[in-house]
């Protein structure tokens, strides 16, 4: 088992995934966009309104609404990603110190490592919520058109809503981020292990790319139909008196899989996959290359 690296305050670990998150979240997000509007299409869309798969999906944004609307509420995601990123890894490192000592154990293993991922997603999920609204409603073609921009969304969910509606989707939120967690951090573990200790730089790069794209691409197969069901929760605005289609997290999985089919708990998942296997390595990548900055910079003080 490879030497675990010497843990740093948490204000480092803060920066080093605020700026993991950014880098990612620059790279990515138009696989986002497309991945929302897939999941919030209606099973009966037809013509423009519908698309066929996530390069149609691409095409008909660009050819009907630009190519900007593919970064359309990213100013949501840069804001939320900075916090976001830096909650996951530090509640991460906090709640695997907290497990060692809690069952005596000195190294993680593969349990500890998918319950304090598992944790940790929790955690994350209060940070994520508002921006997650925000983010969803101004991605949404049939909604986007009522919100000038990320202000102007805030201000008219919050008075024509309430504001406890920026909570909405909490619970599946949680849902979301305890599985993508799970299986994000647990198989990080279980890669590194399995692979060739890195000798050099580069190795240690590649390692992480490989370990940190495939705990992405199992945390979104475990996470999808929750990601689903998130996001009509949180698109759908609450109207006083009424009751909402979708509601809670698994009582929503059920109205999906009867209205639609079990594959519509996997709608978006194409780009979901493309974007969080591979902006899971960079993830990881960011991550350590910047924490190992800081871990020299602190030697050098010394």
């Amino acid at each position: 088992m490879s030497e675990q690296p010497k843990p740093l305050p948490f204000v480092y670990q803060f920066i080093a995934g605020a700026v993991a998150g950014v880098s990612e979240i620059l790279v990515m997000y138009p696989l986002d966009v497309v991945k929302t509007r897939i999941q919030l299409q209606s099973s009966t869309a037809t013509g423009e309104e519908a698309y066929n798969s996530m390069v149609d999906c691409f095409r008909k944004i660009v050819r009907n609404e630009g190519f900007s609307r593919l970064y359309r509420g990213i100013e949501a995601p840069i804001l939320m990603e900075a916090p976001k990123r830096a909650t996951k890894f530090a509640a991460n490192d906090e709640w695997g110190k907290f497990y060692r000592n809690l069952f005596g154990m000195t190294k993680m293993t593969q349990g500890l490592s998918v319950l304090t991922g598992a944790t940790a997603g929790a955690t994350e999920s209060f940070v994520v919520v508002p921006f997650e609204l925000v983010k969803i409603r101004l991605q949404d073609k049939a909604q986007s058109h009522k919100y000038n921009g990320l202000v102007d969304c805030v201000r008219k969910v919050i008075q024509q809503e309430g504001p406890l509606t920026l909570y909405q989707g909490l619970e599946s939120t949680m849902w979301r981020h305890i599985l993508w967690n799970a299986g994000y951090f647990g198989c990080i573990f279980q890669v590194r292990e399995l692979l060739p200790k890195a000798e050099t730089k580069k190795a240690q790069v590649l390692n992480d790319l490989a370990s940190g794209a495939v705990g992405g691409t199992v945390g979104t197969i475990l996470n999808t139909p929750m990601d689903v069901v998130k996001s009509r929760i949180q698109n759908s605005p609450r109207v006083p008196g009424g009751v909402p289609k979708y509601n809670w997290a698994w009582p929503a999985l059920g109205t999906v899989y009867k209205e639609e089919g079990f594959s519509a708990l996997y709608k978006g998942f194409l780009p979901k996959v493309l974007r969080l296997g591979p902006g899971g390595g960079i993830l990881l990548v960011v991550f350590t290359g910047v924490m190992d900055f800081f871990r020299k910079m602190k030697e050098n003080e010394i």
